[in-house]
């Protein structure tokens, strides 16, 4: 039997990138401000993490204006959404195969 860490999702098991998929997980979108601040992270930590999510085609980033203020709205693409989906089910499998095999 493999052992089921080998399913984690390495792109999204690191805490911050954890974080901000399971935070835009319970949500449609939200704007960068927002998602910052419930995460506790600054805004250029959030772009880099934001960035490396973008390239993994598991966050789409909506640029708008508010007046004449750019504003950036965040949220998961399905592929983001199906592959934090794994990434928890992984995790479930870890705790339940320690508690059988130890």
């Amino acid at each position: 039997m493999t052992h089921p860490r080998k399913s984690l999702n390495s792109v999204i098991h690191a805490p911050l990138r954890f974080s901000i998929v399971a935070a835009l997980a319970s949500v449609d979108e939200a704007d960068f401000k927002t998602l910052r601040e419930a995460i506790e992270i600054t805004d250029s930590a959030l772009s880099k993490q934001i960035t490396l999510l973008e390239q993994a085609s598991y966050v789409k980033v909506r640029k708008t204006f508010v007046g004449k203020r750019p504003r950036t709205w965040l949220s998961l693409t399905n592929e983001g959404r199906t592959a934090f989906t794994r990434h928890l089910t992984a995790l479930r499998e870890i705790v339940d195969w320690s508690a059988a095999n130890l």
